[in-house]
């Protein structure tokens, strides 16, 4: 596999002879200075080109960077099965992730100027910018501070509606097991309750931290952040391909869950609702039971 000083090297020599492309910058977790990395990361990189037609019309250049395994037409592939409202024009921008046979992969976009200049990837997200010939990136890109992660403290109205959100949805999740619905058991389970639960996580996480560090984009750091005895416990969250390991992964998250939203609220002097989780755990068990 290539070094990131050699992949660097190569994507900063083709954007450098390339007289199309006019800027370079980096994103991502290797631009990231508080991220993890390792041979694995991926190089996520911008190209500021003055037209993106070319550069699609005619691909044979993005052999440029290596011997390709696959290549991930990542717009147009969301746009051809429905997994984005936005509107996209391949005029302005377009993304290609890339995967070489030497295991390193590259999540390339390229875009007009004017695209890049409004792009979250610049104003928003740590940024390093490679090279730029026109002058066209922002002088000082995105970078890390501390009140990025300040963001994230909780308001009594988002503590109390992640609360009631966590018992609520567990309420569906129990419906599709009395339906037998194990599939839409689990990924209701999976994307309303966990939900739920990682962002209690990440506000105990960022108490412990005095909000300095972040959990990272799919809540990738807990293992790190988390006390050992709750990451645990969270693992314990998952469930496998039956019923009963879906009822102790549910009955693990409401113990984390309980343990993680009553440290918060002392900490901020907010009211955690114990009836609520009460009568929510009453009818769990009793659900539970009339299953078996």
């Amino acid at each position: 596999m290539r070094s990131e000083q050699e992949m660097l090297a190569l994507i900063l020599k083709i954007a450098k002879e390339d007289e199309r492309i006019m800027a370079l910058y980096m994103f991502g977790s290797r631009a990231n200075p508080v991220a993890e990395t390792d041979k694995y990361s991926d190089f996520d990189i911008g190209f500021v080109v003055t037209e993106t037609r070319p550069f699609i019309k005619n691909k044979k250049w993005l052999n440029n960077f290596g011997d390709i395994a696959i290549v991930f037409k990542s717009q147009w592939n969301r746009l051809q099965f429905g997994l984005t409202g936005e509107t996209i024009d391949f005029s302005r921008r377009y993304i290609w992730g890339i995967l070489f046979k030497d295991g390193n992969r590259i999540d390339l976009i390229i875009e007009i100027a004017e695209e890049a200049m409004k792009s979250v990837y610049v104003s928003e997200m740590p940024t390093i910018t490679l090279l730029d010939k026109d002058g066209v990136l922002p002088v000082n890109p995105a970078s890390l501070t501390d009140a990025d992660f300040s963001k994230g403290k909780p308001d009594r109205d988002k503590y109390e509606a992640c609360c009631t959100a966590f018992w609520w949805f567990l309420n569906d999740v129990v419906k599709r097991i009395v339906r037998n619905e194990l599939p839409y058991a689990i990924e209701t389970y999976d994307n309303f309750v966990r939900y739920t639960l990682n962002q209690m996580a990440d506000w105990y996480i960022g108490i412990l931290s005095g909000f300095s560090v972040s959990a990272g984009r799919s809540s990738k750091y807990f293992r790190k952040y988390l006390p050992a005895d709750y990451y645990d416990l969270y693992a314990r969250t998952y469930s496998g391909c039956n019923y009963t390991s879906l009822w102790n992964a549910i009955f693990s998250g409401c113990t984390l869950f309980e343990e993680m939203a009553e440290y918060v609220g002392r900490h901020y002097g907010f009211s955690y609702n114990k009836e609520e989780e009460g009568n929510m755990l009453e009818y769990l068990t009793k659900v539970k039971k009339a299953k078996e």
